[in-house]
């Protein structure tokens, strides 16, 4: 809580109304509240200024709180908007959490607090969602009650937990609301494919839509401020279990002492039944995995079926590949590829032995690399393109006992909130899924390895050919049940000509993420690099 103590003469139902107040307060709180805070976003860049770009107010029985929109401007020459509810307490110890600075009020002392942390803020928003009331003001709020809703009143209210760039608050033990708190001048991707899934869909492996906040400000578009699901029963995210699973695969792997140059190979890409997999390998990494991937690739195809079935609503009906979405794909890709090649130059001292070799190879190819990007021609394609995921990963499932739902559907937090929207290749959500097998395997080697008793060397080839079978029962369900549905993504030249596309540049965006917060772990998305330029590149 900031030190500094606002005061103004005004109540609180007309604090904002004052010009200089709202400067003071953005200039001496609000500015250094923010960059503490777990989901601001801009923690890389500096701060230039921040300001309050459009307010509403929420009143109800009494209660008056305030919605603002803030427009924090960067020294880098860009801005980012963020929503932050603010409530009034005279007993600070009434949201201890969500304190952000004394005031005084006429003679009243106080308070300021994020909202969200107030059980009254949030017992009136859940009971505006089950009345779908409006808010008239500034612009309009719009409460909706999804379909699914069944709630007559507000019972209790909880936070999740830490969470990262947004807050999750828990309704009746039964709903999760998600509150976005980096916002942008358009409708939510998360939001939008949530309610699309539940209300025009027969997918149910996705957290049930029941309701959410939007504001529609006047000559903008609608902001999604919250989206609110079922909460859904379940045993952790996909990532953890995979750790947990391979810990015992590797693990058995030096158990039953398996010579790793006598298991049998298998090419990138080869679609395999479970009874096709060799006993040999089934011996070392046990039925359950595989069973278990399977159904991870069943649960995807499906949503990627009920993502490009739509005959209606534009938004969602698939599309053909097309000048315009190849223009645009390949300039966001030769941006993203020039920034990562400035990151590996500026950071190659952080690097040694085979991390820095690849490092330094991936330099020397990078014309190479370039033109993977460029030669990409739209006219080869016959597939189609749907909304996808968009950034799929193990973290993006959670598991119910054998199975899983998919969830988090804003799409890549690098990206803008218009590219999140374009339709593009099912072929990236797979690469994004196979990719993070890749994470899992080396993270585990990298946490494990050593009480393993085996070399560093055969642990990372043992890991590219666990890779390579998970890919493939994968690939053979997945194939299996899309074109059995109808899905075109393409004939098979086609199909594993983009997901090479696909996973290169997928590990190419990875090294941003690893230079910036954990140089030692850029050999896995250097590995993969290498990996995929030494592959024989599909012709379409």
């Amino acid at each position: 809580m900031s030190k500094t103590k606002l005061t103004n003469p005004k109540p609180w139902e007309q604090l904002l109304d004052d010009a200089a107040f709202k400067k003071q307060l953005t200039h001496d709180i609000l500015e250094s509240y923010v960059v503490q805070q777990r989901w601001y976003g801009g923690k890389s860049s500096t701060l230039k200024y921040l300001e309050i770009s459009e307010f509403f107010t929420i009143a109800h029985k009494g209660d008056h709180f305030y919605g603002l929109l803030l427009e924090v401007n960067f020294k880098e020459a860009f801005y980012q908007h963020y929503f932050l509810p603010l409530g009034f307490v005279v007993d600070k110890s009434a949201a201890i959490e969500g304190l952000i600075a004394p005031i005084k009020l006429g003679d009243q002392d106080g308070y300021l607090v994020d909202a969200l942390y107030l059980d009254s803020f949030r017992k009136v928003l859940f009971e505006k969602i089950i009345e779908s009331q409006p808010v008239e003001g500034l612009g309009t709020i719009t409460f909706h009650a999804g379909e699914e809703l069944d709630e007559t009143q507000y019972v209790s209210s909880r936070f999740l937990g830490a969470e990262q760039s947004n807050t999750s608050i828990i309704f009746n033990d039964k709903h999760i609301i998600k509150f976005f708190r980096r916002i942008y001048s358009s409708t939510n991707p998360d939001y939008q494919i949530s309610r699309y899934l539940t209300e025009q869909t027969s997918f149910d492996r996705s957290p049930t839509y029941t309701g959410s906040i939007n504001l529609n400000i006047v000559k903008k578009h609608d902001i999604t401020l919250a989206l609110m699901q079922k909460l859904v029963d379940n045993d952790g995210d996909g990532w953890e279990w995979m750790l947990e699973e391979l810990k015992v695969v590797f693990n058995t792997l030096s158990r039953k002492r398996i010579d790793i140059k006598s298991l049998p190979d298998v090419k990138l890409f080869t679609r395999l039944k479970l009874q096709e997999v060799p006993h040999e390998m089934v011996d070392w990494t046990g039925l359950d995995l595989l069973k278990r991937i399977r159904t991870l690739a069943l649960r995807t195809a499906q949503f990627h079926v009920a993502m490009g079935g739509e005959r209606n609503d534009l938004k969602f009906t698939a599309d053909k590949y097309n000048g315009d979405y190849n223009v645009w794909l390949k300039n966001r890709l030769l941006y993203m590829f020039q920034n990562r090649l400035n990151t590996v130059e500026n950071n190659l001292h952080k690097l040694s032995g085979e991390a820095l070799d690849l490092a330094q190879e991936l330099l020397e190819r990078k014309n190479e690399i370039r033109n993977r990007f460029i030669q990409f021609d739209w006219h080869h394609m016959k597939g189609e393109r749907i909304r996808i995921h968009g950034d799929y990963h193990l973290g993006q499932v959670l598991v119910d006992g054998e199975d899983f739902y998919l969830l988090d559907f804003e799409g890549e937090p690098e990206s803008t909130i218009r590219d999140r929207k374009v339709k593009q290749m099912p072929q990236k959500d797979l690469a994004g899924m196979f990719r993070s097998f890749h994470y899992a395997i080396y993270s585990t080697i990298f946490d494990h390895g050593e009480t393993t008793g085996i070399s560093r060397d055969d642990l990372y080839e043992a890991g590219e050919l666990l890779y390579k079978y998970l890919i493939s029962i994968f690939m053979d369900t997945y194939l299996h049940h899309v074109h059995n549905n109808n899905l075109n993504i393409g004939y098979r030249k086609e199909v594993n000509f983009l997901l090479q596309f696909c996973l290169l540049e997928k590990a190419i965006y990875e090294l941003g993420y690893e230079f910036n917060s954990r140089p030692s772990w850029a050999i896995i998305p250097l590995r993969g690099i290498h990996s995929i330029m030494n592959h024989k590149q599909e012709k379409v």
